[in-house]
């Protein structure tokens, strides 16, 4: 096992519905399957980094019932350790709806539930715990102020921060000041600088400037880009057949803090997650489809195709 990555973050249940297209407004469409999954993006990059064989403690909330159970039972048997999930009986587990079309590509709906409801002053049970810590991982499913101090607890205790700064939105100073990592796509790019009319190195440059230690910028079929106070770079996606994208974020996210928690400098760890997110979208459901880390290093060894 590798050394610990603490993720701070939602743990939903996914409903998953698949029709040829996605409905525009007021359009009705008749589906052809439907599933639950777990989910969560809190809950999906514990799995991911624990099935890159990292050693994963999970916080966030569930509420009082099934979906919450079910929730717990998928992170215990991916080897992620639970014992920092708080049952909450005033609000149900969180859920996202999530339609998927015959490319893959999806629309998502999440109601937070019991999400709303981690607080900062349930963090104060985590100060023992970051003695472990190398690495803590945290999204924007949860208030907005518990990932603040998430994050300031997790840098005044010298742990390496990442930010999946999803869903996207604006980001505060005292957020940007606490990070080493802040992973986004593009949308949540420029939804987290707040720039508009720039480029996205230029708009990368600027969350730099305020305190962003590197920022990644996932770009689907484009790969990824980097970019850091030692330059910038990118890496070329994987070709894949995509079947479900929805968890194809988490899996990167994942993976690439199981490498930073390994000790892997920023172009290996990009790799880890670069891999991992081409696998993923290879599959079906959340959960189920983040890949393990011998299958990764085989994609990256050339031994197997996507």
């Amino acid at each position: 096992m590798s050394s610990e990555i603490l993720v701070v973050g939602s743990l939903n249940m996914d409903l998953v519905v698949r029709a040829t297209h996605l409905p525009q407004p007021g359009e009705t469409v008749l589906g052809d399957f439907f599933a639950t999954f777990p989910g969560g993006k809190g809950a999906n990059q514990a799995v991911a980094a624990a099935r890159m064989d990292a050693a994963v403690k999970m916080v966030g909330c569930i509420g009082a019932d099934a979906f919450g159970q079910q929730l717990l039972e998928s992170l215990r048997v991916s080897g992620v350790d639970t014992h920092l999930v708080s049952i909450v009986q005033d609000a149900p587990t969180g859920v996202a709806l999530i339609s998927v079309d015959a490319s893959g590509e999806n629309t998502i709906v999440v109601v937070p539930g019991a999400n709303a409801r981690l607080l900062p002053a349930d963090l104060q049970r985590l100060t023992s715990d970051l003695d472990q810590v190398r690495v803590m991982v945290v999204q924007l499913e949860t208030p907005l102020e518990t990932v603040s101090a998430a994050l300031n607890m997790a840098s005044h205790a010298g742990v390496i921060t990442v930010l999946n700064a999803a869903p996207a939105q604006k980001l505060p100073p005292k957020i940007l000041q606490n990070l080493d990592y802040l992973i986004v796509n593009e949308i949540e790019l420029f939804a987290a600088s707040a720039s508009a009319g720039l480029s996205m190195p230029a708009v990368c440059q600027q969350l730099l400037a305020r305190g962003v230690g590197q920022v990644v910028v996932t770009l689907g079929a484009q790969g990824v880009y980097a970019c850091s106070p030692a330059g910038e770079f990118q890496q070329p996606a994987l070709p894949v057949s995509a079947v479900d994208t929805t968890a194809a974020g988490d899996a990167f996210v994942g993976a690439f803090a199981a490498g930073l928690a390994r000790g892997l400098e920023l172009p290996a760890a990009l790799s880890w997650g670069n891999a991992a997110g081409a696998l993923a979208v290879t599959k079906a459901g959340a959960q189920p489809s983040l890949p393990g880390l011998q299958d990764v290093k085989r994609l990256l060894q050339g031994e197997m195709s996507p």
